[in-house]
């Protein structure tokens, strides 16, 4: 059973509706999400299970360079933490989504109760970047992407390697979304100031 849900996710994820028979709870969800680690897992607004296959060795590395880019900056930035892509954000809409990078604001974190910062974080990061890989639809990413500038983000990055033109798409709240192609690098910009992102990492072959 698990090996057949693995080898359709590699083609696009796999999607498990619930409602309106039954409805998961946090609670269970997190066990589900312990009883099948091998897969990274999402829920949507509607409550449907979401099962990604674990990440491929290339698009993995290029998460990692990432992850440790902006993790470098918030460390010299100081003004909030960054999160990889194995983080739960409980989104104001009650999806739970799982960015492949993301940044949030001390100061929010901080207003936070015990209860909302305990499991899941009860809260839409500032900044998200989500890196398409080859089980990834651009459309599904593209809704995500939507989702988060509705639930709260200020800034996201679609960044699209398989695009032979090689795309960063760049969201914003209540604004048209913007697109690179093919640039050397990306800029935070006024949200996160003095980070930037070198892609040249990312357009190239990781080995």
């Amino acid at each position: 059973m698990t090996q057949t849900l693995v080898r359709a996710a590699e083609a696009e994820p796999f999607v498990i509706k619930f409602k309106p028979l039954t409805e998961m709870t946090d609670e269970r969800f997190v066990e589900f999400c312990a009883l099948n680690d091998i897969l990274r897992i999402e829920r949507t607004a509607k409550g449907e299970i979401v099962l990604m296959p674990p990440t491929h060795g290339i698009t993995g590395n290029k998460n990692s360079i990432i992850s440790a880019r902006l993790q470098f900056w918030a460390e010299r930035d100081g003004t909030g933490l960054a999160f990889d892509s194995s983080t739960g954000f409980r989104l104001p809409n009650g999806a739970l989504r799982s960015p492949d990078a993301s940044w949030v604001l001390r100061s929010r974190l901080d207003a936070l109760t015990a209860e909302e910062r305990s499991g899941f974080v009860s809260i839409c990061p500032d900044f998200v970047i989500e890196l398409r890989s080859s089980s990834d639809s651009l459309s599904r990413l593209r809704a995500k992407m939507e989702e988060y500038m509705h639930n709260g983000a200020r800034l996201g990055w679609l960044i699209d390697p398989l695009d032979s033109r090689k795309r960063v798409h760049i969201y914003r709240p209540q604004a048209d979304v913007r697109i690179l192609e093919d640039t050397d690098e990306v800029s935070g910009e006024a949200e996160l100031p003095g980070f930037t992102l070198n892609m040249m990492p990312i357009w190239e072959p990781a080995f």
